[in-house]
Order: structure tokens, then C-alpha cells, then sequence
């Protein structure tokens, strides 16, 4: 079974994202959808001693009906201001002196950046190096998109060749099964249930926090909390 997932890019997700990632063959970055403010698309949580706190990516939403591919940047000072907060917060965690180069070239690097898909792609792929990710990564936009919300991603499934198609549980609302089942495309729903606790500064204990917060404290030995470790 050839297994995909669709999903839109996020600004250094949660390590759920990760996991829907690492359990298909090619993942698509959905980003001709439309941007949603106040949504994952240009901000996340990392932990502080005042508790969970939003880094926000600064973004121009020129219109209601822009999509995430054609998203800019308002401000480029924001990669010098998120790292240093990161840096600030994450300094005393066990395993922060082994990313702390990594992640400070990637901010640098992604600094000048006009785009915010190309900044959340560019972060979702080096952290999927980091945790051993090797699925292929793909953009929508390399893709014809058909009409309609269940239709487009059936036809992305048929394009790539798929017959088996992840989805999170939030696409149960909408996602026409029986168009599938017709396509002869097996569909699963991620299970982000159950995911153990790791060593964490600043409790609680907070799992929907970016994923950087799972590799600064815990390292190499991030896999034990994910999906695909759990399963081995």
C-alpha cells in the first residue's frame, strides 16, 4: 500500500505533526489553501516559566481569500526575536547545546525569507532530519487541483498513485468517504491520543507545544515520544 497525507505547512509544529509525516510514504503541503489567521500557519508554543507563550510569525494578509503559498512576511527582524526567545527559554534544557547551532543557522539562514510556506517548509524539512524522517515531501503547487475540498485531495491521492490516505480527525467534518471507497483509496484518520509525557521544564506538563520543545529536552531520544517510536 502506497500511503499519503495532505496537510498545510504550520511554523515548527507540534510533534503530532511530525508523526502523521513519518507514517505515509509522500506527504503534500497543502499551501494553495487559503491562510487562516490566528491558525498554526504562522505561529506556535514553545514553554516558558510564565507557561505555554506564542512565537507569531508577522504576516501581510492582503486579502481574505489569499492562500499560504502567496503569504509574506510583514517584518524580517522576527527570526532574530524568535530565536532569542527560544534561546532564552530553552537554555537550561538537557539537550539544548546539541540543536543550538543547528537552530540558530537555520533562523539566520530563513531571515531573509519573502515567504511564509517557503519558511515552514524549510523548518518541517530539517527537523525531519533531525528525528530521521525520510518520506518523500511534496507541494501542491506542483499539482493541477481540481475543484472541490474532497475531490482535490482524491485526485492528488490518484496522481501520486495512492491507495491509502492518512487524514487528521479534524478532515471528519468534511471528507467525502464515499468518493474514496468509489477510488478504490483505503482512508485512515491519525491518532494523536495517548502520547507519554517527557522530561519538561516549567510544568505542567503541556503536549501541544512545537516540537523543538521535545528535541531541546529530551534529544536523540525524541522518537520514544512520538507515534513511531511507541510503535516498535
Amino acid at each position: 500500500m502506497k500511503k499519503i497525507a495532505i496537510l498545510q505547512s504550520n511554523y515548527i509544529p507540534w510533534k503530532g505533526y511530525f508523526d502523521l509525516i513519518a507514517s505515509v510514504d509522500e506527504f503534500v503541503f497543502y499551501d494553495d489553501m487559503q491562510y487562516t489567521k490566528n491558525d498554526w500557519r504562522n505561529r506556535n508554543l514553545i514553554k516558558t516559566p510564565q507557561g505555554p507563550a506564542w512565537l507569531t510569525i508577522p504576516v501581510r494578509q492582503e486579502s481574505l481569500a489569499q492562500s499560504i503559498r502567496d503569504t509574506r512576511i510583514a517584518d524580517q527582524a522576527w527570526a532574530g526575536k524568535h530565536w532569542k526567545t527560544m534561546a532564552q527559554n530553552y537554555a537550561k534544557a538537557a539537550h539544548f547545546k546539541e540543536y543550538r547551532d543547528f537552530f540558530a543557522e537555520l533562523y539566520l539562514e530563513r531571515a531573509g525569507s519573502p515567504w511564509l510556506s517557503e519558511i515552514n517548509q524549510s523548518f518541517i524539512r530539517a527537523i525531519n532530519g533531525l528525528l530521521g524522517i525520510d518520506t518523500v515531501l511534496r507541494s501542491s503547487s506542483e499539482f493541477t487541483l481540481a475543484p472541490g475540498k474532497s475531490e482535490r485531495l482524491l485526485a492528488l491521492c490518484r496522481e501520486l498513485g495512492a491507495t491509502g490516505y492518512l487524514s487528521g480527525p479534524a478532515a471528519k467534518d468534511y471528507l467525502d468517504l464515499g468518493l474514496f471507497a468509489e477510488a478504490g483509496i483505503k482512508v485512515e484518520w491519525m491518532d494523536y491520543q495517548g502520547y507519554p509525557e517527557y522530561p519538561q521544564l516549567f510544568p505542567p506538563f503541556a503536549h501541544g507545544v512545537s516540537v523543538v520543545d521535545l528535541l531541546f529536552n529530551t534529544g536523540k531520544e525524541a522518537g520514544r515520544f512520538m507515534k513511531r517510536g511507541m510503535t516498535r
